[in-house]
């Protein structure tokens, strides 16, 4: 491990903290100055494992030593010591992207706490590094992603049709521009269009071009994706809303790869490989007569599934360190780091929107979080973080998943519970469901819909009132007349339920 760096004008300062941390078995080099600390680092090159610098010294402040350190080092973890616990000095070290704020005079405990804290952190981000120096144009590490680049793999000398198939924010994209890069077809062009997005009416036009004159408006010859693509790939994304129509005359296209301008009369040839992708599902569109099935059947000749984000939560903490580098690089600014802790409430969060989702969060982190280490504090509201409580699958036992998903109002049968089940309704964990609950039914009515259902309404429905009754029999010890007066129901409308439900003992 590389030396912690102690800058301090007062001898008796470095003292303290050089003997409290060759206790704690932590190397470590002392400074006097600002420009000593300079001078070591031309020398060095490799610099410390943290930096900890007063403010305040002769020949020079902590504050600019800490730009200038930061220029060379950016993920260099430095904590500025100072006796004037003024609040422009804390707002300047934070600005100036300093790892922590420590006021003089300090507990020498908790002093080397901190320090040992962000030597832990310098080298999680040593690791993170390495790992982002060889980060490809697709990150994950999950089963489900690493079958999604053996696909991809096995694809690249290929022309054949691909269907990608995942929840919107998922990544098809991406997915198209990998196979498109790692294909034959790499030095020709990738034309993407998302139908969905287009109206219907200029769709037609959008795909395959028009003639001057063809409607009004038209008043010179456009050239459409199609033509723009010959070569290359089209990358057709929500193939699933296109209208019907219009699927006819892209069946045409995908059989013989000949097409017409909107307005003209003469075939025009294309050599496209098609990439189509939804987040539908095109087996129910085609049984409900939206989407035709010989376009289904041309299309869906290799089908390439990417999983949703809850379904790769391992890969949650290389994307998160991955999209803070992308949003600080942007913003120009100092990237932030992220705590296991905080770290830990983002893997245990469904993200309906998925990667999307969490690309978003990280930007919103890199603006609004006040310091440079993320904590759980700082995660905005629908991640549910309640104060220092501990992620709601840890907070929660395997006995109360129900409990989860329901309103706060059913926490005030906490009293009435057997013991087993009475640890679910601590004030933590009823405070956390209150946040949650909606949440979790917005996510799981999200991924039903995702999925082309047409009974989602029924299918949430059935599985909410079975954890309303179920848990108001377990509160009440299996007393129906009891839990149908707490549930605010009548005693025939609760028997008749269970017996709907299949909830009979």
């Amino acid at each position: 491990m590389k030396p912690i760096w102690i800058v301090d004008d007062d001898q008796s300062i470095r003292f303290v903290l050089e003997k409290a941390l060759q206790r704690e078995q932590l190397p470590t080099r002392s400074f006097s100055n600002p420009r000593d600390v300079l001078s070591a680092l031309a020398e060095d090159g490799e610099g410390p494992q943290v930096l900890v610098s007063d403010i305040r010294m002769p020949g020079g402040s902590g504050l600019e030593l800490l730009d200038k350190v930061k220029a060379q080092l950016p993920g260099l973890p430095v904590i500025i010591m100072t006796a004037f616990s003024d609040l422009d000095s804390a707002v300047s070290a934070f600005q100036g992207g300093a790892f922590e704020y420590l006021p003089k005079p300090f507990d020498l405990p908790k002093a080397v706490e901190l320090i040992r804290r962000a030597v832990e952190e310098s080298q999680r981000e040593e690791v993170a590094e390495e790992r982002m120096a060889a980060t490809p144009e697709m990150l994950g590490q999950a089963p489900a992603m690493q079958d999604v680049f053996r696909a991809i793999g096995r694809l690249s000398q290929s022309n054949v049709t691909v269907m990608i198939t995942g929840e919107s924010g998922s990544g098809k994209e991406l997915v198209a521009r990998a196979l498109h890069k790692h294909s034959l077809r790499a030095e020709g062009p990738f034309v993407a269009i998302n139908t969905a997005a287009i109206p219907k009416d200029l769709l037609e036009s959008e795909l395959f071009g028009h003639e001057r004159g063809a409607f009004t408006g038209a008043q010179t010859m456009r050239r459409g994706r199609f033509e723009q693509a010959d070569g290359g790939t089209l990358f057709l994304d929500e193939i699933g809303d296109m209208p019907f129509e219009l699927q006819t005359r892209l069946l045409r296209v995908l059989s013989d790869g000949h097409f017409y301008r909107v307005g003209g009369h003469s075939a025009i040839k294309t050599n496209v490989r098609v990439i189509a992708a939804t987040h539908q599902n095109l087996e129910q569109r085609v049984k409900d007569g939206a989407f035709r099935e010989d376009l289904f059947h041309r299309l869906n000749v290799i089908r390439l599934r990417l999983p949703p984000l809850r379904e790769r939560k391992e890969d949650v903490a290389m994307l998160t360190r991955h999209f803070l580098q992308q949003s600080a690089k942007q913003l120009g600014v100092e990237p932030k780091r992220i705590s296991d802790a905080a770290l830990a409430w983002l893997e245990n969060f469904a993200f309906p929107g998925n990667v999307r989702q969490l690309e978003n969060l990280c930007h919103w982190l890199t603006v609004m979080a006040p310091a440079q280490v993320i904590e759980p504090k700082d995660l905005p509201p629908e991640i549910g973080v309640q104060g220092d409580a501990a992620p709601q699958s840890a907070a929660l036992p395997a006995t109360a998943v129900v409990a989860s998903v329901l309103p706060a109002s059913m926490a005030d049968t906490a009293s009435e519970l057997p013991p087993v089940h009475a640890a679910a309704f601590s004030p933590e964990s009823a405070t956390l469901a209150a946040r949650t609950w909606e949440v979790q039914l917005e996510q799981e009515a999200n991924t039903l819909l995702a999925q082309g259902r047409t009974d989602v309404w029924d299918v949430l429905t059935r599985r909410f009132e079975s954890s309303l009754i179920q848990t108001a029999l377990h509160a009440t010890r299996g007393r129906r007349i009891e839990a149908a007066h707490k549930l605010g129901i009548g005693r025939n409308t609760i028997t008749r339920k269970i017996q709907e439900l299949g909830l009979e003992d």
